[in-house]
């Protein structure tokens, strides 16, 4: 609260901090955004990973030069 709020009366002090109080507690988009982005990566790293390890195996029995 700056010096700018001395004319208003005590609910709207009260309203004004208040308001700042949940503007510095509240979950912003833009950290909601880096979670989702983080965990959609480590998913597709995981998937990638076991993708690769499968056609690696599927490839290694299919060899033709097995006859």
């Amino acid at each position: 609260l700056g010096k700018q709020d001395y004319k208003k009366t005590r609910p709207m002090l009260r309203a004004t901090r208040l308001k700042a109080e949940a503007k510095k507690t509240a979950v912003g988009v833009k950290e909601v955004a880096l979670v989702l982005a983080a965990i959609l990566v480590f998913l597709l790293a995981f998937y990638a990973f076991f993708y690769l390890n499968i056609s690696n195996e599927v490839d290694l029995d299919l060899d033709p030069d097995e006859n």
